[in-house]
């Protein structure tokens, strides 16, 4: 018994020791688009820079400072195991309500435009939606998987995290910030779908969402006169359809291969936000249709690997991290949808930035964390798999030393007796082959 213990000991030791691998396509598209965006907003922004009076390079040299910063966090969570991560999923929920209600405290919250979605950090203003999006992904996934075996037919466990959810949009929608909310609505939905929730179950509480949030789009008037300018922003273009013509002029301007790293004519005061919200306007007047069809070609395979990724750890039974991992590929794939849809006029103006690429620093910072929880769980993924793989070859090569042991036993390798009776062979694991006699005839 004590060798058998000595010898798991050894063994857990071995599997101990391997390490892991991060996966290097998520890392590469990830530091591609970090670069792009590095080289975006120092083009678009030294106009706007100039017209506040202050630096040419004062949004380039705060988006690099949130970048080194949010490199430096997800560093940290590359390192952390998700199991630590896990245990404290279910506390995460109160920090977002927490976040979300800091933006109305006087001296704390900060206004911007009349919407107050800021909070006075004293050197910056930090976006607390963009913690909230992360801080949701690891408490539904840390959910999901204590509720994997209700959520597809108990109504209790799938209205919580829909609740939740409702809960953290009517705070999004008090700020007012429509698009987060909307984004917030998106992720919640297709992580509990991929957590097991029936279509039909989601489908009537969409039925039941939807003409709310359509009576709330409606309600304000400047969302409908946004909506009115979507339909056809060319019927008022120096008014309500001012940002949107203005962002298509871009596009169009850029043709086949674009005007050249900053050639940009819509970024000099034509195209307003122009460094943040409508970056890929001004990526695609530069770079022109085969830049820009590069950058979608990024954010697609970025959200393929992610959901690939969580499709492998949830096969694996590693829940928790295969939800993570769905919940940051849903959060940059439908972020740069959006975003990337409301300068091609495809969707309604929303003030979502593009993850990595537009200014805008707690943006950066989060998508980084994310960024370095979605490595984390491909390092453990992969540390799981060559810990099987480790296993599976020790069993072959204890199997095939049993082998042999058996093979040294058998009568062929013992001295031939020719007058004497065959002798009794041994088997495997010591067991004892019957062996028939034969009978002589005497005389």
């Amino acid at each position: 018994m004590s060798h058998v213990a000595d010898h798991r000991a050894q063994q857990a030791t071995r599997l101990e020791q391997i390490a892991g691998r991060y996966d290097p396509w998520l890392l590469g598209m990830a530091l591609a688009l970090a670069a792009v965006g590095v080289v975006m907003v120092g083009s678009s922004s030294v106009a706007v820079a100039e017209g506040l009076g202050v630096g040419p390079f004062h949004f380039l040299i705060r988006h690099l400072l949130f970048l080194a910063l949010g490199v430096g966090l997800a560093a940290v969570l590359m390192r952390t195991e998700l199991k630590r991560v896990e245990r404290y999923g279910q506390w995460l929920l109160l920090g977002c309500f927490l976040l979300l209600l800091l933006v109305f405290l006087p001296g704390i919250g900060h206004t911007v435009n009349g919407a107050q979605r800021w909070i006075n950090l004293g050197l910056s203003k930090f976006q607390a939606v963009e913690a909230v999006k992360l801080l949701l992904i690891v408490w539904l996934a840390s959910y999901l998987v204590r509720h994997r075996d209700e959520i597809g037919h108990r109504w209790k466990a799938l209205l919580k995290p829909l609740l939740m959810s409702g809960g953290i949009v009517a705070c999004l929608l008090l700020q007012p910030d429509f698009g987060s909310a909307a984004l917030i609505l998106a992720i919640t939905g297709g992580m509990v779908w991929l957590g097991g929730a029936r279509i039909a179950h989601l489908a009537l509480m969409g039925a039941i969402t939807l003409p709310l949030l359509a009576a709330v789009a409606v309600a304000a008037p400047y969302r409908m006169a946004r909506l009115k300018s979507f339909l056809n922003p060319w019927e008022d273009p120096f008014n309500d359809g001012f940002q949107l013509t203005q962002a298509l002029i871009a596009i169009g301007r850029g043709e086949w291969f674009g005007v050249g790293l900053g050639a940009s004519v819509q970024k000099l005061f034509y195209l307003p936000e122009a460094h943040t919200d409508f970056i890929f306007s001004v990526a695609a007047e530069e770079l022109g249709f085969v830049g820009a069809a590069a950058l979608i070609l990024l954010f697609a395979g970025f959200a393929w690997r992610s959901f690939a990724l969580g499709l492998r750890a949830v096969e694996k039974r590693r829940h928790f991290a295969g939800f993570c991992a769905f919940g940051v590929g849903l959060w940059i794939g439908l972020q740069a949808f959006v975003s990337i849809g409301v300068n091609l006029g495809i969707l309604p103006t929303k003030g979502l930035t593009l993850p990595l690429i537009s200014s805008g620093g707690s943006s950066v910072l989060m998508t980084c964390m994310a960024i370095g929880l979605l490595l984390r769980v491909s390092y453990e993924l992969d540390r799981a798999e060559r810990q099987v793989a480790r296993l599976r070859g020790e069993g072959e090569v204890e199997a095939e030393a049993e082998e042999e042991l058996d093979a040294a036993c058998l009568p062929a390798n013992l001295p031939a007796t020719p007058e004497s009776a065959p002798m009794p062979a041994v088997g495997p694991r010591g067991s004892r082959h019957r062996v028939e006699p034969k009978w002589g005839t005497a005389g």
